[in-house]
């Protein structure tokens, strides 16, 4: 084509695809640039993941991801989930760009703490607490569990995490249909509820919280060490309104603190579908 046409015509198309790619670029940089005047960054949804985002260790939904990113043409979004930072991506969709997907992300209840890509906070439980009171711990509740008869039992039933200890009765090998079935036992049984019960009658000096998370575990940290702990990252990045939402909002839930903290506003939410559903009422009605 060009050694056939006339090097007038030539410059004249190459002028006009130099014009009109300038012109949607410029398009594109007003247009991100309006998107980001227009949305309010002293405000933030904040989200627990199991049960608020996703089924219990599943995968977010299309549907749900995408709303969650015209939310953010909004206001600042963010996860604080008891998991550590492989599971919430894996449930997350396992996307490689997930923390420019979010605005902050918290894993193990914050004690592991970003802002876009950028790690900001890290805490130590082995440091912190001390082999000692860790040993006896997980001793007692090697030994507790072993003597519990449940529909089933797999594998994993003690989780060391960088700032927690996540217990769990069935294991967390266990299948979907497995995890379910223990759901369903453990909400008529109370399965978790009693261990926590036993684990703060044999720890009762040990400044140690035993919190009821997802759907099978009980999450063990120092006593602070919950939640409320990525509040003061917020707050001192100038964020005004922090909007909660979680679905273990009553007392012995991980959401509790957080969720009760006068610092937020907090969201009892029961599925992902409710979660969306209130945030259409909030800010798309």
């Amino acid at each position: 084509y060009c050694e056939t046409q006339p090097t007038h015509q030539l410059s004249v198309s190459v002028a006009s695809v130099w014009f009109l790619t300038s012109r949607f670029c410029c398009l594109d940089v007003q247009t991100v640039i309006m998107a980001e005047s227009q949305r309010d960054t002293s405000t933030i949804c904040l989200f627990d993941v199991d049960g608020t985002l996703t089924p219990a260790r599943q995968r977010i939904t299309p549907d749900v991801e995408n709303f969650l990113q015209d939310l953010r043409k909004k206001v600042l979004i963010g996860l604080v989930g008891g998991s550590d930072f492989v599971k919430i991506a894996e449930q997350m969709g396992d996307h490689k760009d997930l923390l420019e997907r979010f605005d902050y992300l918290f894993s193990e209840n914050g004690l592991v703490a970003y802002k876009g890509s950028t790690q900001i906070g890290q805490q130590n439980l082995k440091k912190y607490v001390g082999d000692e009171v860790l040993q006896k711990l997980i001793n007692f509740a090697l030994g507790y569990m072993a003597r519990l008869v449940l529909p089933c039992k797999r594998g994993t039933f003690v989780e060391f995490r960088s700032s927690m200890i996540n217990l769990c009765p069935v294991g967390r090998s266990c299948s979907q249909e497995e995890r379910d079935e223990f759901g369903k036992y453990d909400q008529e049984h109370k399965v978790r509820e009693k261990f926590v019960e036993a684990l703060c009658a044999e720890f009762p000096d040990a400044g140690l919280k035993f919190a009821i998370g997802g759907q099978i575990s009980i999450d063990v940290f120092p006593i602070g060490w919950d939640k409320r702990f990525c509040l003061p990252f917020l707050e001192k990045d100038g964020i005004k309104t922090i909007h909660f939402f979680g679905d273990k909002t009553a007392k012995g839930g991980n959401d509790y603190e957080i969720y009760e903290d006068s610092r937020t506003i907090g969201h009892t939410v029961t599925s992902p579908q409710d979660t969306v559903r209130q945030l259409r009422e909030l800010y798309f009605s």
